[in-house]
Formats: structure tokens, sequence, C-alpha cells
């Protein structure tokens, strides 16, 4: 299959990077990555989870020390199950105790960062394992893409199955309840979907960054988008457009990925911004012509 992926690429991009397997990888991960980060941050912007998205991708230090402690060559079953049980902690906790969403993530989120600090500080092993801060992602390897194309499968089922029980307990869980949904376990399964998500893309993303590709995305579309369609849509491309920017100007400065793609996020923003502010002052200004045209024309009758 990957060799199909190579072909078709060779085929369409009359670019020199194209002679490189690595670089086939990362594009693909690219477009992989983008759709999944794209529908979820939707969420996380409506559901003010910006934070416990962040927590998660910071926790996840502590699962890779889990892993070292349990002698594991590849972590990541170690951080996948973690940040699982994080997810369900939080949620759990903040349903049970009724304390403000911001102050229980801040309790577990400092307290599995220092965990997982002390772990891998000990005996100077942190260091073996900073790489995961900024993440490589034009290491990504066949094998590893099968797992990002699971991730989107699986993204796509939750989407088709629960966004239209999801979307409603994030607008009024009042409502939601009324007509039936159950608001704790849809808040539940999502939390723990996004933390296996943002689990799973860290090492080629990095643990800094990570949350910046979740977020700007949808808080740009949330600046364009006249409904939830087109919010989905322009997330899903903005994420998709600033990911391919990102990734060939990175082969073209030699910078890291992940944090080039996150500044042409930031560029596309910004962009978004300005537009909003450029579209409100004309409506401001059209209104304003027309109540002053009615006006006039009242008079004159």
């Amino acid at each position: 299959m990957i060799e199909v992926w190579y072909t078709l690429v060779d085929s369409i991009f009359p670019f020199g990077w194209v002679e490189f397997d690595f670089m086939k990888n990362a594009l693909l991960a690219v477009l992989l990555v983008s759709p999944i980060f794209g529908f979820l941050g939707t969420i996380v912007v409506n559901n003010n989870m910006a934070f416990f998205s962040d927590a998660i991708g910071h926790a996840a230090l502590t699962g890779i020390a889990i892993g070292v402690l349990l002698g594991l060559g590849d972590p990541l079953w170690a951080m996948l199950i973690f940040a699982a049980v994080l997810a369900i902690a939080i949620t759990w906790t903040r349903h049970r105790t009724g304390a403000s969403v911001d102050t229980v993530i801040g309790v577990f989120f400092s307290t599995a960062v220092a965990l997982g600090v002390v772990i891998l500080s000990r005996g100077g092993g942190f260091n073996r394992y900073s790489h995961y801060l900024i993440g490589d992602l034009l290491s990504i390897s066949p094998q590893e893409l099968t797992l990002l194309v699971i991730a989107l499968l699986v993204v796509l089922l939750f989407w088709g199955l629960f966004f239209n029980r999801l979307f409603l307990a994030s607008i009024n869980q009042a409502v939601a309840r009324s007509r039936g949904v159950n608001v704790y376990m849809m808040e539940m399964l999502f939390s723990i979907l996004l933390a296996l998500i943002v689990t799973v893309s860290i090492q080629w993303i990095g643990i800094l960054i990570i949350n910046a590709l979740l977020i700007l995305p949808a808080a740009s579309a949330r600046n364009l988008a006249a409904n939830m369609r087109s919010y989905h849509f322009l997330a899903v491309m903005i994420s998709i457009v600033a990911g391919l920017a990102g990734l060939f100007l990175s082969y073209q400065w030699g910078t890291a990925t992940g944090a080039t793609i996150v500044l042409c996020i930031f560029i596309l923003y910004l962009g978004t911004i300005a537009w909003k502010t450029v579209r409100s002052g004309w409506n401001k200004h059209r209104s304003e012509t027309d109540r002053v045209k009615s006006t006039t024309d009242h008079k004159a009758g």
C-alpha cells in the first residue's frame, strides 16, 4: 500500500524532495493528522478544554516514565493507558466534587508532570526522552502511518455515532439530558478519545506544541464559520493547508516540522482575525447606511 502512495506522490509533485521516502511518509502523516486534529479541535474549543488537552500532552512524560519502570522498549502502550486513566480520573473527579474544570485539571496536571519528571530524571534518564518534547514528524515510519490511519478511522466513526449528542451536550447540558443524552458518558468518551489521540501523536508532533495544533485551526475556523458544518470544514482545511505549508517550509529551512506548522497556523489565525474585523466593520457600516436610508425614505414619504 505504501508503494502506491510513493508512486502517486512521484507523479503529482515535481519537486526535488519527492525522492526522499521520509518526506513522502511525512506528507501522508500530515494529511492523516490534520483532519483528526481539525475535528477534535472544534469540540475542544467549544467545550473550553484547551487546558485539558495540554494537561494530557504534558502528562505523557509520566506514561513514558511508567514504561521505563516496566522495562518496555517502546513506552507507547504505557503512555496510552496512563492517558486514558488520567482522562477518566479528571472527568470523574470534576463531576464528583463539583470543583471548577481548571482546578481539577490543574491538580492532576501538575502532579502527573512532577511524577514523570522525578522518575525520568532519576539517574539522568530524562535526556533520553527529551525528543518527545519537540517531536519529529520526518521520522515517522510506514508502520506508524498505519497507526494514524486507524486513529483517523476511529475519530470518523466516533463522529458519525456520537457527534450530535456530544454537540448538544456542549451547548446546553440541561437540554441534552432532557432529550435522553448521557452527558457524563459523552464527556467521558470524548475525554478518553482525545487523550489517546494526543498521546499517539506526541512522538511526532511534540509535547510542547501539540495543543496548538488542536486549538489554532478550530479557533481560526470559528472566526470565519457561519454554521457548524462550515466550522468543521474550515477547521480541517486550515489544518491541512497549514500542515502542508509547514512541512515544505521546514524542509527548506531545516527547522522542526511541528513547530513550523504551528507558526503557519498562527499566521492563518491572524488572517482570520483581520478578516473578521473587516467584515464586522463593513456589516456595521452597511447597517448604518441602511438605517439612514430607511429614515430618509420615511421622511420623504
